[in-house]
C-alpha cells in the first residue's frame, strides 16, 4: 500500500509531466520577473488587506442577520477566503500562470485534497453539521459524555470552525476536537436556552430524629443560598413543571436511615460544585443542636432467650491489655 510521501511524489511527478514546471521555469528565464513577482505579491498583499477590510464592514450586519456567533464566524471565514482567493487568481496570472495552468493547478490541488485530505474534508463536513444541527453553541458550558480519556470533562465552547471545536475546560486547559468526532458524541450542554439548571443532593438521617425539621432545614439552606433558585412560578421543561422553589422528600427507607433528596434550581450552571459545598455547609450547621442526626452504618445486637449462651471471661491481668471475649 503506498504511504503519504509516495503519492506525494506522485502527485508532483505528474505536475512535472503536464508542463507546471516548464512554465515556471520559462518565467524565471524572463528578465522582468523580479518585477511581476513583486506585482504578484502585491496583489497577494492588496487581496489580505481587502479581506479584513471587508469583514470589518459586512461583520456586524452578519451578526445581526444569524444571531448565532459560530454561524457568524463560518460566514466571515469563508468571505475572507474568497477574497484571498481572487487575489491568488490574479497573483498567477501576472507571473504568467494562465487559465489551463491555473486549471491544471486545481486539478492538483483536487488530487492532494483527494489522497492527502480526505480526513480534513469529512471533517469539514461533519462541521456543516454540527452548525446545522446546533447542539452547542459558542458561550455554552457542556460535558463530553464517554468513557474515553476526555470523558466527563466540562467546558466553556470557546471556539467553532467547519473543523474543529474549541472547548476551555474548568481546569483551564485546551481541547480542541475534530468536528468528526463530536458529531459522535454525547454532549450535555447546561446553557442551551435556560442557564437554570436542576439539581440533587442526597442525605440520610436517623429513624430517631423528627424528620420533618430535617426536610424543613434542607429546604431553608437551599433558599438562603444566593445562587439557588428561592421561589418563584414553576419552571416548564417541555411539557412538563416543576417547582422553582428546592423540594426535601423521602427518597427511600435504608438500612441505616431514611434518605432524603434535596432537589433545587441553580440561577447559573457555571458553579455548581461551590453551590452544592455551600448548601452541605448550611445544613451541617443548622442540624447541630436540633433533633436531627446524620445516619451512619452501625448494628445493633440483640441477645434474648432464643440466642442461647455465650461465655465470657475476662482476665486483666495488666490494664494496658485489651478485653479478652471466649465465645463457645
Amino acid at each position: 500500500m503506498p504511504t503519504l510521501e509516495d503519492r506525494l511524489a506522485g502527485v508532483l511527478q505528474w505536475f512535472g509531466e503536464v508542463g507546471g514546471w516548464e512554465v515556471l521555469g520559462r518565467r524565471s528565464a524572463d528578465p522582468v520577473i523580479v518585477t511581476e513577482l513583486v506585482l504578484a505579491a502585491l496583489y497577494l498583499l492588496l487581496g489580505w488587506y481587502v479581506s479584513q477590510l471587508v469583514v470589518s464592514l459586512i461583520g456586524r450586519q452578519v451578526a445581526r442577520r444569524f444571531r448565532r456567533p459560530s454561524v457568524t464566524k463560518t460566514i466571515l471565514r469563508s468571505v475572507r477566503g474568497v477574497v484571498l482567493f481572487v487575489a491568488i487568481l490574479f497573483a498567477a496570472a501576472q507571473v504568467g500562470l494562465g487559465t489551463s495552468n491555473i486549471f491544471v493547478s486545481v486539478t492538483v490541488f483536487s488530487a492532494v485534497i483527494g489522497l492527502v485530505l480526505a480526513p480534513i474534508v469529512g471533517s469539514v463536513i461533519n462541521g456543516l453539521f454540527v452548525l446545522a444541527d446546533q447542539p452547542y453553541e459558542i458561550g455554552d458550558l457542556i460535558e463530553l459524555v464517554g468513557n474515553g480519556p476526555d470523558g466527563g470533562t466540562r467546558g466553556y465552547v470557546e471556539d467553532m470552525t467547519l473543523r474543529y471545536t474549541k472547548i476551555f475546560t474548568l481546569e483551564n486547559t485546551f481541547i480542541v476536537i475534530p468536528n468528526a468526532t463530536m458529531r459522535e458524541r454525547d454532549v450535555i450542554n447546561y446553557s442551551a436556552e435556560d442557564t437554570r439548571s436542576r439539581l440533587s443532593l442526597k442525605i440520610q438521617v436517623t429513624y430517631e430524629g423528627d424528620l420533618e425539621k430535617a426536610r424543613a432545614i434542607m429546604e431553608r439552606a437551599a433558599r438562603e443560598t444566593p445562587e439557588v433558585v428561592a421561589s418563584g412560578p414553576d419552571i416548564r421543561i417541555g411539557s412538563a413543571r416543576y417547582p422553582s422553589a428546592p423540594v426535601a422528600q423521602i427518597r427511600d427507607f435504608a438500612d441505616h436511615g431514611v434518605l432524603l433528596e434535596l432537589r433545587y434550581w441553580v440561577k447559573d450552571p457555571y458553579y455548581m460544585s461551590r453551590v452544592s459545598s455551600k448548601i452541605r455547609e448550611r445544613i451541617w450547621a443548622e442540624i447541630d443542636g436540633a433533633d436531627v442526626e446524620m445516619a451512619y452504618p452501625h448494628s445493633h445486637l440483640v441477645f434474648d432467650d432464643t440466642s442461647g449462651t455465650a461465655r465470657v471471661s475476662v482476665e486483666a491481668q495488666q490494664q494496658s491489655r485489651p478485653v479478652e471475649f471466649d465465645e463457645r
